[in-house]
């Protein structure tokens, strides 16, 4: 066992992270900024992570000793790991991060900060980071995950070491599930396939009946895309299992942070509260709202990936490509989808995905305006209609 472990089909990655640790350990010093970046769910993150329990692990990363322990379980005294529910990090979280930065660590080795959304940084962030990420104090080292180097800001990105992953191959994904949760060949090999590469979304498939049926009914939609009205029953189908999935996972957290809060102001049913405490509840009731609705996003986006991949399928086998496909399970309905058009209306299709996407990613159109308009431009055309 060792921390690399986990870091599926990144060799490369992981060759070049094991001789900065090892520089570290013989005293050569070791980059103060490096920045991750990798497609969702090539691990980036993980990366960043097994990176600083390398650091800190007098082994250069065991997996076994105290350090590397309490570094992979996110209680490391020395490692600050920033996660944010927000749909931007700002300036006063970098504030925040910059005044932890100057410490020095309380161990013998390094001070090590992991911000795993640098993508999220508002310019204002980058700008109150960048002093000290380019001139750290001598054992602090910074560590962002992105992306894309063009995600974060140039000043940013030029002052630190590049470290970049690749999508995972499918039989990486595979042997990945089987070692690690003992699952079948046949389903791992189908959650590799059916993920494309995104190692959280392959545990999920390969773990969850209802994980594999949500996204069983996002595949088949294409066939289903007949009428205008089935197009709008699509839409609004997509919207509400979004909402109902992003709300299964965030009230039981909600509720968690509530009783918190309430714990902390010792606030009691129908008892006297605090002056302080309105603004805090305030508080807490917009950001778990911002966290709702990033998590909707982040449900709608992916389901919006999983519907692209048949089309993209339909691709492969207009072309007549060998290839294996991404549904394999859903062969005939893809190569009906492919008598049925040509790669080009395929395309066409793919493209009018990423354009809803980005407009609620970017221009926050609503959720179900977009979906709309996407679900009417991959109607099948009337010629083909039965």
């Amino acid at each position: 066992m060792s921390v690399w472990d986990d870091l599926v089909g990144q060799r490369r990655a992981v060759a070049v992270l094991q001789e900065a640790a090892q520089n570290a350990a013989d005293g050569r010093g070791v980059g103060h900024a490096w920045l991750f970046t990798g497609p969702p769910g090539s691990g980036r993150s993980n990366a960043a992570t097994a990176f600083a329990a390398a650091l800190q692990c007098e082994r250069g990363g065991c997996g076994e000793c105290h350090a590397c322990h309490t570094v992979l379980v996110g209680s490391h005294a020395d490692v600050q790991v920033v996660r944010t529910a927000k749909l931007s990090i700002g300036i006063a979280e970098a504030r925040d991060l910059v005044r932890k930065a100057a410490l020095a660590p309380n161990g013998r080795r390094w001070q090590i900060i992991v911000v795993e959304d640098a993508d999220r940084l508002t310019e204002g962030a980058c700008n109150a980071l960048l002093k000290a990420i380019e001139e750290p104090t001598d054992r602090t080292v910074w560590m962002l995950c992105a992306p894309t180097v063009e995600d974060v800001l140039t000043t940013i990105r030029s002052r630190c070491r590049l470290v970049t992953l690749t999508t995972p191959a499918t039989p990486d994904v595979a042997a990945f599930l089987e070692r690690t949760l003992g699952v079948p060949e046949a389903l791992a090999l189908h959650a590799a396939r059916a993920s494309q590469g995104h190692i959280g979304r392959a545990r999920a498939l390969a773990t969850d009946e209802d994980t594999r049926t949500r996204r069983r009914e996002v595949v088949g939609l294409p066939a289903a895309l007949v009428s205008l009205g089935a197009a709008m029953r699509a839409a609004t189908g997509l919207a509400e299992r979004a909402k109902a999935e992003a709300e299964a996972l965030t009230s039981a957290l909600d509720a968690r942070e509530k009783a918190d809060l309430d714990a902390a102001y010792g606030v009691v049913e129908r008892g006297r509260r605090p002056r302080e405490y309105a603004p805090a509840l305030a508080e807490m009731d917009k950001a778990q709202k911002t966290r709702a609705k990033r998590r909707v996003l982040d449900v709608v986006d992916r389901g919006l990936m999983d519907l692209a991949s048949v089309y993209r399928d339909a691709i492969t086998v207009g072309l007549g490509s060998p290839q294996a496909l991404v549904n394999e399970e859903i062969r005939g309905e893809v190569e009906d989808l492919a008598r049925h058009s040509t790669p080009e209306v395929n395309l066409r299709r793919i493209d009018a995905i990423f354009t809803a996407r980005e407009q609620m990613m970017e221009f926050n159109v609503p959720v179900a305006l977009a979906l709309e308009s996407m679900t009417v431009a991959l109607l099948v055309p009337e010629e083909v209609r039965p």
